[in-house]
């Protein structure tokens, strides 16, 4: 397997790096890639220092690979996704610029991995908020539809990057600038994640309305989403209320498809936290999970936006084309 990494340098970069070790890919080449403020550097992989290449126009003929993991913004994607892809790379890629495309996978490997087999192109990795949503859902979703969700997030500051985590412990050493996000962050939540439309909506939370709905495969699911950034570095939280198409009966016959879906735990632990159970871990957590009939229900989801939201689902995408498709 020849592999490049486009963002090699950030903080979703670094994660998928780290990732790619712990999962034990191990391609025959790997080469890095970031801005030329980065460029020269090196980073460990394996046991080696690998250098880091800057990004430029000439970097997809400088050689041929089987994948590339692009996490370095919709502009560049958009520039050089297309460019790597023509070239016979698979390509996924983690920012916003492909993810409606109709001619595009937005893949939760999970879910509809099944879509991987025998396709070549631009993967689009979805939104992190929306990927654990989704894992906390789909066999929900297969057995009985999902009608209407409603969700309130609770995401940390590293989802808005290096940058957003930096305000977070400047504000916390005493500084009032405040630049990535719409206010103070530091003992403060902020009720706006990316820009606002004239729909009152942001563009995260209609990444939320939108890419469940091509995942799951069923355009009928609405969602109301709110999205909110709050003072916790790692680890995204959402209260979910659920709608059936059908009557699910017990809670714990509930519960019990819950905790068919893969790499989902099903806590019976009411007080699972994003900062203390799920950071740093691949695994996305489900609890206090309640109702007051047979169509109803509500529950609370944990996990690492930056691995589970982002850098993990990416590795994933890959090991499992790799395999459905015969890449060693």
């Amino acid at each position: 397997m020849k592999l490049a990494v486009v963002g090699a340098t950030g903080e979703v970069g670094r994660t998928m790096i780290r990732v790619l070790e712990e999962q034990r890919v191990r391609p025959e080449t790997i080469r890095f890639f970031a801005s030329e403020r980065s460029a020269g550097t090196e980073l460990e992989f394996a046991g080696r220092r690998v250098p880091v290449e800057a990004l430029t126009k000439e970097w997809v003929a400088s050689g041929t690979f089987d994948y590339v993991i692009m996490s370095a913004g919709s502009e560049l994607s958009k520039h050089f996704a297309p460019m790597a892809a023509e070239r016979g790379a698979v390509v996924i890629d983690n920012s916003s610029c492909w993810r409606m495309d109709p001619e595009k996978l937005l893949v939760v490997p999970e879910i509809n991995g099944d879509l991987l087999a025998g396709y070549r192109g631009i993967v689009a990795n979805p939104n992190c908020s929306t990927i654990q949503m989704v894992l906390g859902l789909y066999k929900v979703h297969e057995r009985f539809g999902l009608k209407t969700v409603v969700v309130s997030t609770y995401q940390a500051v590293s989802g808005a990057g290096r940058r957003g985590i930096d305000e977070l412990l400047a504000q916390e050493r005493g500084g009032t600038e405040y630049e990535k996000f719409a206010a103070p962050i530091h003992r403060n939540v902020v009720p706006q994640i990316d820009a606002f439309l004239d729909s009152g909506f942001t563009k995260e939370e209609m990444k939320m309305v939108n890419e469940p709905r091509k995942i799951l495969r069923d355009d009928s699911i609405m969602c109301w989403p709110t999205t909110v950034r709050v003072p916790v570095l790692y680890g995204h939280s959402e209260s979910v209320f659920v709608e059936t198409r059908r009557p699910f009966g017990t809670i714990g016959n509930l519960l019990e498809v819950m905790r068919t879906q893969e790499h989902v735990t099903v806590s019976d632990v009411p007080v699972v936290t994003p900062a203390v159970d799920a950071a740093g871990t691949d695994t996305t957590f489900v609890s206090r999970v309640r109702s007051f009939d047979d169509a109803h229900f509500l529950q609370w989801n944990v996990a690492d936006n930056v691995r589970v939201g982002a850098a993990t689902n990416a590795v994933r995408i890959l090991l499992r084309h790799a395999a459905l498709n015969g890449v060693r």
